[in-house]
């Protein structure tokens, strides 16, 4: 099924689309020749890298999509990568909209105010800032000094008095006649365009020519005003130190890589100036190739609410620049480039973002640099236990509404997660929703057949992912064991206090930059993140099973076969009789047709 799809594919732009036995996407992928581009996979004898090989191992089926050209496939390709977030496809971890300053030079007398989506709306746009505080400082100023009107009223000079902000000295008031002339007003949103784009010299040479005709007119008090805001111009411009001379607006991506673990750094440029930063971070990389993970990470980037600005700086060349640069230039409206500098200052500047990608990585993930006593021993003291604890258990309980309830233990082994001593748990005597009693089976049964075993060997730490309930179910189950000695400590999401056996009443709270905290942050991640595959896992198999074994005439085996063929119900309810029967025969795969058949009629009421 799978070979004759690979022959029919035509030669036309398109988007392909991987899926394993049970149906889920596992790749997402644009080419310029759908043909071409899937059946190089299958290729024998091409050189092909790990990550590949496990994803053609995967493949069940394949899907395609033919757009009219290049530009069309990349977008539908990076939209269905933000919603379905395939294994083996790069995707952004870091969903967040930051906020812009929208100038709405559109009106005749524009606002100013902070929004999160950027429109084709005619308005100006300043950032994204980063953080997210300096968009309200910024717009406080522009308050301050040049008193630009927030209000969405219909300004035409006809109210009889004007607003609070006018009476705080925060706006101009021309919503009433003969406060403010139109030419003061316009005056008013140039400076503060020039302050946001960031050509402060030049806004600041405006402010000295009022200043001085001020004083040379004896307008004291107005001088000193000038004056204040020339001050107050120069020191947002020597805050912002980093430049980049002879540029307008770019983006410089940078990225650091060590295993499975990445951090990328974007630096927005603005006005030639450094405005702010952005960090994405990814833990569990199939494998890396510079020149793909950038490719696929410019497009989910640009595809959010982001200001695309002219030039965008990267580490590695990118295969489909060209097609990017051209989807790119149709979203901003003028040309845009995508460059990857070997040389002079913009290869300067990239390395200095790659510089602070290793900081973002060595902060972000820095339990994996420090080891031993020198991460587990504050471990030891923060908890106040009696040993170091270089062996640590991590459990976790999954379900959604109490449905097919699973668990998950993780090992962490000097300061290493080691996943070779993962272990999963169906919850075979709880049915109705209640994680205490989950978590209290769980506990009981590893233990219970750790305690049988020759070998085995107790952790120096129990780690719990949740708060006091789950840390009370846990201690009970093994003193059940006769194990009341056994150390065990709870991590509580919400607050993120973690909470010991012996001293449940006091959660501690550790400081959110303390690598102790990264560390048990890290592990209860880890046993989530694998009690959640576990489950979804087990979720999509019971779904399989409970509508297929309803056709008559199929039974363990052909259920086994259909699902290997066509991995999910919804293909097989799809299926034709030509693709049904060189599975499992002429005879049942008419009885599955007219199943199928019935029911529709059913449902419809004929």
């Amino acid at each position: 099924m799978l070979q004759q799809k690979i022959e029919l594919l035509p030669p036309d732009p398109g988007v392909y689309i991987f899926r394993n036995l049970l149906g889920a996407i596992l790749y997402v992928g644009k080419a310029r020749s759908l043909r071409q581009r899937v059946r190089s996979y299958f290729q024998a004898g091409r050189p092909i890298d790990s990550k590949t090989q496990r994803l053609v191992e995967e493949i069940s089926d394949l899907e395609y999509i033919v757009t009219d050209n290049e530009v069309e496939a990349l977008i539908l390709e990076s939209n269905l990568v933000k919603k379905n977030q395939p294994r083996y496809n790069i995707h952004l971890k870091d969903d967040k909209s930051f906020p812009y300053l929208k100038l709405t030079i559109q009106e005749s007398y524009p606002r100013i105010f902070i929004t999160r989506r950027i429109k084709k709306d005619g308005a100006l746009y300043f950032g994204p800032f980063l953080p997210a505080a300096y968009a309200r400082r910024t717009l406080k100023l522009v308050h301050k000094y040049f008193k630009l009107r927030t209000c969405s009223l219909e300004v035409d000079g006809s109210l009889e008095r004007p607003c609070l902000d006018y009476q705080m000295k925060r706006c101009l008031g021309p919503c009433v006649s003969g406060l403010c002339t139109k030419e003061n007003y316009d005056r008013a949103v140039e400076d503060v365009r020039l302050l946001l784009s960031g050509k402060t010299d030049s806004l600041i040479r405006r402010l000295e020519v009022r200043m001085n005709e001020a004083s040379e007119s004896m307008r004291y008090e107005a001088a000193a005003v000038y004056r204040d805001w020339i001050t107050m111009v120069r020191d947002i411009s020597e805050r912002q130190k980093m430049a980049l001379e002879g540029q307008d607006d770019c983006d410089l991506f940078g990225y650091f890589q060590e295993g499975t673990q990445l951090a990328l750094e974007v630096f927005a440029m603005r006005g030639g100036r450094m405005v702010g930063r952005r960090s994405f971070f990814w833990e569990d990389l199939v494998s890396f190739d510079p020149g793909e993970f950038f490719s696929q990470a410019l497009e989910q980037y640009y595809l959010q609410d982001t200001f695309t600005p002219k030039e965008i700086y990267i580490p590695a060349d990118i295969e489909d620049a060209e097609v990017l640069e051209e989807w790119l230039s149709t979203r901003k409206g003028d040309r845009v480039h995508v460059r990857s500098p070997k040389r002079g200052l913009k290869s300067d500047m990239l390395n200095l973002v790659m510089r602070n990608a290793h900081i973002s990585f060595d902060t972000r993930f820095r339990i994996i640099k420090v080891k031993g006593e020198a991460l587990l021993k504050p471990l030891q003291e923060a908890l106040g236990i009696g040993v170091l604890p270089r062996r640590i258990e991590t459990f976790d309980v999954s379900h959604v509404q109490g449905t097919d309830t699973v668990a998950s233990m993780v090992l962490c082994v000097n300061g290493e997660m080691k996943p070779s001593g993962y272990r999963k748990f169906r919850i075979e005597k709880i049915k109705s929703p209640d994680d205490f009693a989950a978590m209290r089976e769980v506990i009981h049964r590893h233990y219970e057949n750790v305690l049988e075993q020759e070998d085995g060997s107790l952790p120096d730490l129990v780690l719990i992912d949740g708060g006091k309930g789950q840390l009370t179910a846990a201690v009970s189950a093994l003193d059940e064991l006769g194990l009341e000695n056994q150390r065990v400590a709870a991590i509580a999401k919400k607050e993120e206090l973690i909470f010991v056996k012996g001293m449940q009443n006091r959660g501690i709270a550790l400081p959110k930059d303390s690598p102790v905290l990264h560390l048990v942050q890290r592990m209860r991640d880890e046993a989530h993140r694998f009690a959640v595959t576990y489950h979804r896992k087990r979720r999509e198999l019971r779904d399989f099973d409970s509508e297929l074994m309803n056709v008559p005439g199929i039974g363990e085996t052909r259920k086994k076969v259909l699902l290997r063929a066509f991995g999910s119900f919804n293909r097989v309810k799809a299926a034709s009789f030509e693709e049904l029967a060189p599975y499992v025969g002429p005879k049942a795969a008419s009885s599955i047709i007219e199943h199928f058949r019935t029911a529709a009629s059913e449902n419809t009421g004929e």
